[in-house]
């Protein structure tokens, strides 16, 4: 097992990274103070982790309680929320009662922003079950729901106490959730970790593979990048913003296209490339560096050509998006393959130009 840390002064915690973790009393116990737990998970996950979890945590005299929502994306709303509130009502949950999210990252997001709310805040456990979890969405508190009109728009900045990374529960990822992931995992490479991104050009078939030892390192490696970032920057003021890498496009491709239509990491995967595209034509990066980005994306399985929604559609999903400020678009460019930028001066034409480029056609 390796531990790492977000620095946060006193609401520091860490995340643990190993194999069998589902069973390890010791990491959760200290973080369970008063012997009661809610476990919030979903009918996919359901079925595969939370007896374990339950008994472990049974079996140290910790009362359980279980919600499980409904699995997919297109849940991830106010509706879906409120039943996690009647759980926690209903079963009379205290301010000292910690939630655990057990899923992928729509688990994550829910609970936690549940446990920012509830009771104006409660403890908040992330036990992240898919690659795209472990390596971003369970680190550094960002928590929240979609809106028809925008992805992750209703949320809050909620830290949990620790987060439990068991690659173990890998093991029964679909292929595509596990690709999904994976192009978190290059974002990395590409903003801010150019060794990385070297290192996954040469170790991408061992990754999809599930390579214990190698799934390990990239996890270990994304999250430390991801912790730096987030100590430097809880609120994303400034750097933070740099791991929304493809996000803007992304997001725009989940929202158009209706939510989970696409995988959250396909998205991301498809609007990087247009976001490399877009540095290429402002004469930042080369052509050739938008190929190898675009070669290791393809190793991956994952898409490089988003939907064809229409320039106009994807402009006015975009001016959703959580970067404008002043009207504008802000957007997440390359400088250099490891070094990201945030912008808000494109020329309309060459957004347009890339638009047109990187986008299926009816």
């Amino acid at each position: 097992m390796q531990t790492l840390t977000v620095g946060l002064a006193d609401r520091s915690y860490p995340i643990h990274i190993g194999s069998g973790l589902l069973s390890r009393a010791d990491l959760l116990l200290p973080h369970v103070p008063h012997k009661k737990t809610m476990v919030v998970t979903n009918t996919t996950v359901a079925p595969l982790y939370l007896e374990t979890l339950r008994r472990m945590l049974q079996s140290h005299g910790v009362d359980v309680i279980s919600t499980i929502l409904p699995d997919g994306e297109k849940y991830k709303n106010i509706e879906t929320l409120t039943l996690i509130y009647d759980a926690l009502l209903s079963n009379r949950c205290e301010r000292s009662t910690p939630l655990i999210a057990l899923g992928g990252g729509v688990v994550g997001d829910m609970t936690g922003y549940a446990a920012a709310t509830y009771l104006r805040g409660v403890p908040f456990i992330q036990i992240p079950t898919t690659l795209l979890a472990q390596v971003d969405s369970s680190v550094g508190g960002k928590t929240g729901i979609n809106h028809p009109l925008g992805k992750n728009m209703i949320g809050a900045f909620y830290q949990p106490q620790v987060v439990l990374a068991d690659i173990a529960t890998l093991n029964t990822l679909p292929d595509q959730e596990l690709r999904a992931g994976i192009a978190e995992v290059i974002k990395y490479g590409l903003i801010r970790d150019q060794s990385f991104f070297e290192w996954l050009e040469m170790n991408m078939e061992r990754l999809l593979a599930r390579d214990a030892e190698v799934l390990q390192y990239a996890i270990a490696r994304s999250c430390q990048n991801k912790a730096e970032v987030v100590a430097a920057d809880e609120r994303e003021s400034g750097e933070r913003a740099l791991l929304n890498l493809g996000h803007t496009f992304g997001h725009a491709i989940e929202t158009g296209m209706g939510y989970g239509a696409w995988l959250h990491g396909e998205a991301v995967a498809a609007g990087t490339i247009m976001a490399l595209d877009l540095s290429c034509r402002l004469g930042w990066i080369r052509e050739q560096d938008v190929t190898r980005v675009r070669h290791l994306f393809d190793k991956a399985g994952l898409p490089v050509i988003a939907p064809a929604l229409g320039a106009e559609k994807y402009q006015q999903l975009m001016g959703l998006d959580k970067k404008v400020m002043g009207g504008k678009i802000r957007f997440v460019l390359l400088k250099a393959i490891g070094r990201a930028v945030v912008s808000g001066d494109v020329p309309a034409d060459l957004l347009q130009q890339t638009l047109a480029a990187c986008s299926a056609h009816d």
